[in-house]
């Protein structure tokens, strides 16, 4: 039995107990599609019944009865970073901001925890579930419960149900020419727990942006009429950006001077430490996207696959930058000036 004053950081680094970290282990978007598309799911509109969105978006919505809809979502990760609280604190934000994407408050929340027992003290996993529901209680969502295993990979996640007015939501669809593009968190949490990963330093920036909750994000853009919107997580900024674009049937102009970034990610970036999932992000929005304009650091950071990103919203949201418009469908869907 390991003594509890020995359990800590230094002990056991959660990085280095998983091959990847966070939304970058995501299975490559192209790959997700057609796994999908092969199982019959559809990312269209729903058939029918009382299914208002169905896959595609950032989590389903169901009618309940009139104008009140159920919002359901599930998401977890291996170790982001190697503080277990913090982790657990991450994963549950970026649960919930899938949520906070459609214009939803979340209602409560179920744990996922996989945990190798036999590796890892028990007494990391009860830090991790801390994180998590401080998090959740930060927004108002009780935790009821949820299911763990025994895997020798950790990670932790939640799923997570919310409610929202069914002719309120926001949505990936819904963009339309002419909209202004907000993005409301700094880029650049990839490439520093890239970082972080591989050398132990510890980026104070990169866990106060995976921490910070979309509520405030999401009620601004409600509050400006805004009817379309994405959370930025594993498939990058342009990823997410090209998943609106064809949902909506529109084209995107991305101004990369006006797009925000964390302090340390250019130079993270500039001394190498990109992950597989931002690498693969940029090869699957080369085909639609013209990045002739900036070089191969810049596109790898608009391309770097976040954790707990904030939301990117067709409409002008105060304190948030705009960084770019929507604009009628054209040869390539996304152009970065």
């Amino acid at each position: 039995m390991t003594d509890a004053g020995t359990v800590t950081t230094e002990n056991y680094r959660l990085t280095r107990y998983a091959h990847g970290g966070g939304c970058a282990c995501k299975i490559p978007a192209g790959e997700l599609e057609s796994m999908v598309a092969g199982a019959g799911i559809s990312g269209g509109a729903p058939a029918g019944g009382e299914v208002l969105i169905g896959a595609g978006d950032d989590a389903a919505v169901v009618r309940l009865h009139g104008d009140t809809a159920i919002v359901a979502t599930t998401d977890f990760f291996t170790p982001v970073v190697d503080d277990p609280y913090d982790w657990g604190r991450i994963a549950a934000a970026n649960a919930l901001s899938d949520v906070y994407a459609m214009g939803a408050r979340p209602l409560v929340a179920l744990n996922l925890l996989g945990w190798p027992r036999e590796s890892l003290p028990m007494e990391l996993a009860e830090r991790v579930l801390r994180g998590g529901a401080d998090v959740a209680e930060l927004a108002g969502c009780p935790v009821g419960g949820g299911h763990s295993l025994d895997d020798p990979e950790p990670k932790y996640g939640m799923a997570v149900t919310g409610t929202a007015a069914a002719t309120r939501l926001l949505r990936e669809d819904a963009g339309t020419p002419g909209a202004p593009l907000s993005l409301t968190k700094p880029l650049g949490i990839g490439v520093l727990n890239t970082r972080h990963k591989a050398t132990g330093e510890v980026f104070p920036q990169a866990i106060e942006a995976m921490t910070t909750l979309n509520d405030t994000a999401s009620r601004d853009a409600l509050a400006v009429g805004a009817e379309c919107a994405t959370d930025v997580t594993g498939f990058g900024l342009l990823g997410h950006l090209r998943e609106l674009t064809r949902a909506s049937g529109v084209s995107a102009v991305l101004d990369s001077s006006a797009v925000p970034y964390l302090e340390g990610a250019r130079e993270a970036v500039r001394d190498g430490y990109v992950s597989g999932g931002t690498r693969r992000n940029l090869r699957w929005v080369g085909e639609c996207t013209d990045l002739s304009r900036v070089d191969e650091d810049e596109a790898l950071l608009l391309a770097d696959a976040q954790t707990s990103g904030g939301l990117l919203v067709a409409g002008e949201l105060p304190n948030a930058p705009v960084i770019g418009r929507l604009i009628t469908a054209e040869e390539n869907a996304i152009t970065v000036r």
